[in-house]
C-alpha cells in the first residue's frame, strides 16, 4: 500500500463526515470528498505539516464544495425576511437547506479565524475542545470565536 492509499483509507471517512455535514446530501459529499483526494494526490507535495492531515484535508474539501456550489449557482429566493432573528430563530434558520446555504455564502466573506471556527463547530460538529487543538489554542477560546461568529452572521442576516 502507498503511502497515499494510507492516507485516502485512514482519512476517508473524515473528510466524508465533514463534507456532509456541510451538503446534506450524500451523493454530494461522495463526489466532493473524491475530488477532495483527486485534489490532495496532484497537491501532496505541498503539504507542509503545518497542521494535521485531515485538516489540510478538511480545508481542500471546503473549498471544493464552496466552488461546487458558486458552479451550480443555487439559488436563495426562497429566503425571505431573515432580519430579527432570536437565537432559536437562528438556529432554526440554520436547520433548512436555503438557510445554510445562505450561511455559507456569508461565510465566505466572514474573516479568519471565525469562518472556520463557525463552519467546523456547526457544520462539522466538532467540540470546542477539538477545535481548539486544530488551532492550538484554549477551549475558552474556541468558545469565544464561536459566540463572536455567530454574532457576526446574525448581524450580516439583519
Amino acid at each position: 500500500m502507498t503511502e497515499f492509499e494510507e492516507i485516502y483509507s485512514k482519512y476517508f471517512k473524515d473528510v466524508y463526515r465533514y463534507v456532509l455535514c456541510l451538503s446534506k446530501n450524500e451523493n454530494i459529499a461522495e463526489d466532493i470528498t473524491q475530488e477532495t483526494f483527486f485534489k490532495a494526490l496532484k497537491s501532496i507535495d505541498s503539504f507542509k505539516g503545518n497542521c494535521k492531515m485531515s485538516v489540510w484535508l478538511c480545508q481542500i474539501a471546503k473549498n471544493a464544495y464552496f466552488s461546487y456550489l458558486r458552479k451550480e449557482k443555487i439559488n436563495f429566493e426562497n429566503i425571505d425576511d431573515i432580519g430579527d432573528y432570536s437565537d432559536s430563530g437562528f438556529e432554526q434558520l440554520l436547520a433548512g437547506n436555503e438557510g445554510a446555504f445562505e450561511i455559507h455564502k456569508l461565510l465566505h466573506n466572514l474573516e479568519e479565524p471565525y469562518k472556520e471556527v463557525f463552519t467546523l463547530r456547526f457544520f462539522g460538529d466538532l467540540s470546542f475542545l477539538k477545535i481548539a487543538e486544530l488551532f492550538g489554542k484554549t477551549e475558552s477560546w474556541s468558545r469565544v470565536t464561536y459566540h463572536r461568529a455567530r454574532i457576526k452572521l446574525k448581524e450580516k442576516l439583519k
